[in-house]
């Protein structure tokens, strides 16, 4: 069970997170929770809560989009419930049916996308789909707030009778206002309304002679406000038929409450599932703004942050547009406790609030601002000591008020604690401040506990290095600028710089070379030795920085030259298959000419067929089998190939061309051709004989077979 006191949510300013929370709450019910939100319990109640909020996170920045959750409060509706005999008001049942279609549309969601917000679903999962409360509500009210004509019989003809003598009213008032306009009664005004009634503007020497009720005057007593005789009579009949038309419209909304009665449960649950579902909102919305995230559990009692923010000074900084450097600081069973030392202003306090509160946010189901990669684990008690906490009314000193503080972390400390301790053991003398700090955090550390604390004390750096599970750590400060760097350096305590801090700030260097002499010369070279190592410390991280981004640059040439030279070697392999392919072709040209040459001479058709068919069969024998998929595409690969060989090739073309570009040589004197003349087509080696020249086209005769062929395709052979 986990017990987080309230000094600790002071300490922390967690109230200030719940301020910045509430105003993304969409309801008045569901601010009001957001103020409520307190540490929970246990981890797995804690790691929901999480997973809710991460899933709400996660539907802003995907199509499926939560719908909306807006509901009004029916607090008061659901108490009148309770009571036997009550009747809601016509607002109540709208607010009720609004909730309800409201509740209907999210748990369909829920239901179709619970593979995106399993969480989400899981607490919807706890209702059910009513289609009922909204069907009888809208079957008595409108969309306007009005009850319907037809919400009950007896209703119907009620209304029905009230537009029949309202019809009659005005008819009678009429007649009446033209009468006694023709005797000229009447006011200039002639008529008016009173208490949403008509009646005649009577010249006050003529009231006598009007008969009806006198419903008042004017302030000048001159005009008398008359309702006609008849008309009176109608407004009579209409009050009773208005009044009947209330008790029926009362009894209507009274047997619908008892209609809703058996749904209380079910309704109280919607609005607490809605509620549940805006404060989820609500820190969604602040996740999104502290570019918060949900952090991997560790799977021991380890917290391990990157890039942590202190949520408070990064929206604060926002809006001063100032830079805000974040944290990267661990726990485990190694280095349960750090000591954190340094000078002041270095950001010492900050670091602990930092840890401090988002521990306490993780623990009360907000995401923080770390690393995705970061780990965190839960503990069940979280003390803090931070901060001048002198109790006036107790008449108690900042010491003797500290004393009181460790006396109850001292009873409640155990494996499951995180302690954060700011200035530990100041408020007293040093030397005894210090050795009574000394044994309070060795007795911390008895207890396994975790924590950090910070501390200019000498006796407590030394301790954390004398412990496995304690360790040093130190907010960097520029020696030469003498400013904060605002970065955590594990491993090593840090120097206060007192003496460099006040001589920048502007003091005598006189004094600060007396107040060295008056303080023992193995403190100052020791806090001068702590000074240098953190100089030399920054130096080399500064050195290995630089080596880590040559060596990623050497990575990245690498693995381009590997890259290009796997390019190379694959369009030689490729550029190699093109060669032996075409290498082929043509033997197997070479042979195919020699059989068509053979034949030319000899004219044998059987030597030629079996020849073709021996160089077929002989290549149908290197081939193997292939699938269509595999020879669709190795034909690809040769046509790529074949591209970029052309590609490659063409421009090779073209320069021997132009190296060897001879001079135009004068056009062959054209030669007439004539029946008889021994020719053969150009580019070939085939001999026949012209039979006869008709339109620039000749029969040649090749012995076998004659062909018809275009005189300028013909070359004469001598």
């Amino acid at each position: 069970m986990g017990y987080i006191p309230s000094k600790t949510l002071e300490d922390l300013e967690f109230r200030r997170v719940l301020d910045s929370i509430s105003p993304f709450a969409i309801t008045p019910l569901g601010k009001v929770a957001c103020q409520e939100i307190c540490p929970l319990e246990d981890q797995q109640t804690a790691k929901v809560a999480l997973e809710l909020v991460a899933e709400f996170t996660a539907s802003f920045d995907n199509e499926n989009r939560i719908p909306n959750h807006g509901f009004e409060e029916i607090s008061a509706a659901l108490r009148l419930l309770k009571i036997e005999g009550s009747v809601l008001e016509i607002q109540a049942f709208r607010d009720i049916a609004a909730l309800n279609e409201t509740t209907n549309v999210l748990l369909v969601f829920f239901n179709k996308f619970k593979t995106y917000y399993p969480q989400l679903f899981q607490i919807s999962e706890q209702l059910y789909v009513n289609k009922t409360i909204k069907t009888d509500i809208d079957a008595i009210i409108d969309r306007f707030g009005e009850i319907r004509n037809n919400a009950s019989e007896t209703l119907y003809q009620i209304r029905k009778n009230i537009q029949v003598v309202r019809g009659k009213i005005g008819s009678s008032f009429n007649k009446a206002l033209a009468h006694y306009q023709n005797l000229d009664y009447l006011d200039d005004i002639r008529e008016s309304v009173i208490d949403n009634r008509r009646v005649l503007a009577v010249k006050a020497m003529h009231r006598r002679k009007v008969k009806g009720g006198i419903m008042g005057s004017s302030k000048t007593g001159s005009i008398v406000f008359i309702e006609p005789e008849a008309t009176l009579q109608y407004s009579y009949e209409l009050q009773n038929l208005l009044f009947e038309e209330d008790e029926e419209i009362k009894k209507i909304l009274s047997q619908l409450t008892d209609t809703l009665r058996p749904a209380l449960d079910l309704l109280a649950g919607s609005q607490s599932f809605l509620c549940h579902l805006d404060v989820i909102y609500a820190k969604a919305k602040y996740a999104q703004l502290i570019n918060a995230c949900l952090p991997n559990w560790s799977s021991d009692q380890s917290i391990r942050l990157k890039n942590a923010f202190h949520p408070l000074l990064f929206l604060s900084h926002i809006k001063e547009k100032k830079n805000t450097y974040p944290q990267d600081i661990a726990l485990d069973y190694e280095q349960r406790i750090v000591v954190i030392s340094g000078p002041n202003a270095g950001g010492k306090s900050i670091t602990l609030k930092t840890v401090g509160l988002l521990q306490l946010m993780l623990q009360s189901g907000i995401l923080i601002p770390v690393h995705e990669r970061s780990e965190v684990a839960f503990f069940d008690r979280i003390l803090t000591d931070i901060g001048d906490n002198q109790s006036i009314e107790n008449h108690l000193s900042t010491y003797s008020y500290r004393l009181k503080n460790m006396k109850s972390f001292l009873k409640k400390c155990n494996a499951n604690t995180l302690f954060l301790i700011d200035e530990f053991g100041t408020g007293s003398d040093p030397e005894l401040g210090g050795a009574l700090a000394e044994a309070i955090l060795e007795d911390f550390y008895a207890r396994d506990a975790f924590g950090i604390i910070t501390t200019h004390y000498a006796n407590l750096k030394a301790l954390a290095d004398e412990q496995p599970a304690m360790v040093n750590a130190n907010m960097q400060f520029d020696s030469k600028t003498l400013e904060p760097v605002f970065k955590l350096v594990m491993g090593e305590a840090g120097s206060s710089f007192t003496f460099e801090v006040a001589q920048k700030n502007g003091l005598p260097y006189s004094l600060i070379n007396r107040a060295k002499k008056k303080i023992e010369r193995g403190k100052i070279r020791f806090d001068a030795t702590i000074a240098k190592l953190q100089k030399e410390r920054k130096q080399m991280a500064e050195s290995g920085r630089s080596l880590k981004e040559e060596a990623s640059k050497a990575q990245k040439e690498s693995e381009k030259l590997e890259v290009l030279n796997d390019k190379i070697k694959q369009k030689l392999l490729n550029y190699q298959e093109m060669y032996d392919h075409n290498q082929r072709m043509i033997v197997l040209g070479n042979k195919f000419n020699e059989a068509a040459e053979k034949y030319f001479i000899d004219n044998r058709k059987r030597p030629l067929v079996a020849q073709l068919l021996q160089l077929v069969e002989g290549e149908n024998a290197k081939r193997k089998k292939k699938t269509a998929a595999v020879a669709k595409k190795e034909k690809a690969k040769k046509k790529k190939v074949q591209a970029e060989l052309e590609k490659a090739i063409v421009p090779i073309r073209k320069e021997k061309k132009s190296a060897k570009k001879a001079p135009p040589q004068p056009p062959k004197p054209k030669v007439v051709l004539k029946v008889g003349d021994r020719v053969r087509i150009l580019d070939s080696k085939s001999v026949g004989s012209i039979d006869s020249i008709e339109k620039n086209k000749a029969i040649v005769n090749y012995g076998l077979f004659t062909t018809q062929v275009g005189l300028d395709q013909l070359e004469l052979v001598k």
